[in-house]
């Protein structure tokens, strides 16, 4: 039975596991995908590289808020992008997703049904008390966001990802419903 006294000392422990990192709670220090990657710079070089929140997504896990792609006061244009084109990672630019496998999830943030093969790398993620798939790219390990079983055919999944992980590279085929590539 959950009484009070239990509540209020598990709410105690939550700062303390926290700053821990790990500790009684099962929770974990979070920080880019753990491994040797062919892309890697030293935490100085990704801060002087990325934004700021750029960094707290790709380097520190951080989640920008549903339906604003927004996170420390930047914003991402990439869950409105409709033109065809490649997403890339905003660490080390290699590209994960192409525009054809983008699609409205109506979770607020950009969802793919598949990424290009080869590009990203998975790890289970116990975080805030579940179990999740997360999703990184495989040449830097930056995040990018999770994978769920709940996606349209064929994959049936849906790479959940952060607009502020990516960038977007339109296709240089000149002009395809009506949007012109930029100069």
């Amino acid at each position: 039975m959950f009484t009070r006294r239990k509540l209020l000392l598990f709410a105690a422990a939550l700062p303390v596991a926290g700053a821990a990192g790990y500790g009684a709670l099962g929770l974990r220090e979070v920080r880019a995908a753990e491994g040797s990657f062919p892309f890697t710079l030293t935490e100085d070089e990704w801060r002087a590289r990325l934004t700021p929140a750029q960094y707290a997504v790709l380097r520190d896990h951080a989640t920008e808020r549903a339906f604003t792609n927004a996170l420390m006061g930047e914003r991402s244009p990439l869950l409105e992008e409709d033109r065809p084109g490649t997403y890339n990672c905003a660490g080390c630019g290699q590209a994960l997703y192409r525009s054809e496998t983008k699609y409205d999830s109506r979770t607020g943030w950009p969802s793919f049904w598949a990424e290009i093969e080869g590009t990203v790398g998975t790890m289970e993620d116990r975080s805030f008390f579940m179990v999740r798939t997360e999703v990184h790219c495989a040449n830097c390990g930056g995040h990018q966001g999770h994978i769920f079983n709940d996606g349209p055919q064929p994959t049936g999944l849906r790479h959940c990802i952060n607009g502020l992980a990516m960038t977007f590279t339109p296709d240089a085929t000149g002009i395809e419903e009506g949007h012109p590539i930029p100069a």
